[in-house]
């Protein structure tokens, strides 16, 4: 872990980069996940600049500057597993402030090449917390950049509001898109797409159900926290932009299912990405298969580049004992998330808010 505070010299802003955001394409999936099932839409965030955080991140960022949080040129500086520091460089760029990012050390070597050659500063820590694993020991340094960089901001994206409020162009494009939504399924990490989607959508079909896709190990949804390899999806940490009342059901996929759907996107339907891609895909899958003749979508947010060493890689695989073969090909029902801990696919539909004792129960 370096020590030394990093250069945050003032950037230019180059606020026509703003002009590139969103505007992704909608792919209809059809491929086997692996059953056969009649198809659901996927917004391919992968293909916007910046990827799907740049929209959060150009949100939490001119919603500061407006509050005068942020002030002009400003170093801005959070932690990241990698899909928010692209879009916080991004955002960096079009405003002006030059970006601080806390990772650990398994983010993918290609990943720091590529915020590095974005002109991130970037700071890594060596060792997970006993509790709290990396998302923890990550934002532990960022308190302590805090303190010698006093007018840095940090959006803290896990609780910001403005993180919601950025995927409201989201929301429109895909209303545009789509004549008629049965089902969306969203992957929760942050909680921000989700909650920031959601509403918007509802107002649009009010009958809208909501699925949030959730990785073993994550402490969202009431399931006891545990070593994660998958990144991207899932919190050790409570993230207070979780909307939990307003999903429907929720499911957690294991590593080998994400690997495995992941795969046959690339095989089968071209576009692809990394874990949170594979998760709900999969759980899409299902949901189109399940509910004959209804319209579901997703949301694939990244595409496989920042997973050739990993989700695409079978000395990867192998490795970390992950079998695309032994996946699950149906979810197991749990009727409460405290009841079983998942290992691999899991579906509840008793959505609970682990800070309060108010579950809901859907139908």
């Amino acid at each position: 872990m370096t020590t030394a505070v990093l250069d945050t010299a003032r950037a230019a802003s180059n606020r026509e980069l703003l002009g590139l955001l969103g505007r992704t394409p909608l792919a209809r999936v059809t491929v086997d996940l692996p059953c056969p099932q009649p198809g659901f839409w996927a917004k391919l965030e992968g293909f916007g600049v910046g990827g799907m955080k740049a929209r959060a991140a150009v949100a939490m960022l001119l919603g500061a500057r407006e509050r005068g949080e942020l002030r002009p040129g400003a170093p801005v500086v959070e932690s990241t597993s990698g899909t928010l520091g692209i879009g916080l460089a991004f955002a960096g760029q079009a405003l002006g402030h030059p970006v601080v990012l806390v990772g650990d050390i398994e983010l993918e070597p290609s990943m720091r090449q590529l915020l590095g050659a974005y002109g991130v500063r970037l700071e890594l820590v060596d060792r997970p917390a006993a509790e709290g694993g990396w998302q923890a020991a990550r934002l532990a340094r960022l308190r302590e950049l805090l303190a010698l960089l006093p007018d840095a901001y940090w959006p803290d994206q896990y609780n910001n509001p403005d993180s919601a409020a950025g995927y409201t162009s989201l929301a429109a494009e895909l209303a545009a898109q789509l004549d008629h939504l049965d089902v969306l399924v969203c992957s929760v990490g942050t909680g921000g797409h989700s909650a920031g989607l959601v509403g918007p959508l509802r107002r649009h079909w009010p009958g809208l159900r909501l699925i949030g896709v959730d990785a073993t190990g994550s402490t969202i949804f009431g399931q006891p926290a545990r070593p994660r390899l998958m990144r991207g999806l899932g919190s050790s940490i409570h993230p207070r932009n979780v909307a939990h009342g307003a999903f429907d059901e929720v499911h957690w996929v294991g590593p080998a299912e994400a690997v495995d759907a992941c795969r046959r996107l690339a095989r089968g339907a071209f576009v692809s990405g990394g874990w949170s891609t594979g998760a709900v895909a999969l759980v899409s899958a299902w949901a189109a298969r399940v509910h004959p003749g209804a319209v579901v979508a997703t949301v694939f947010p990244d595409g496989p580049h920042r997973y050739l060493g990993s989700v695409f890689d079978d000395g990867f695989t192998t490795a970390h004992g992950i079998d695309p073969a032994t996946a699950a090909v149906r979810p197991v029902e749990i009727p409460h998330p405290r009841a079983v801990e998942a290992t691999g696919w899991v579906r509840c539909r008793t959505v609970t808010d682990p800070l309060t004792t108010a579950p809901e129960q859907r139908s």
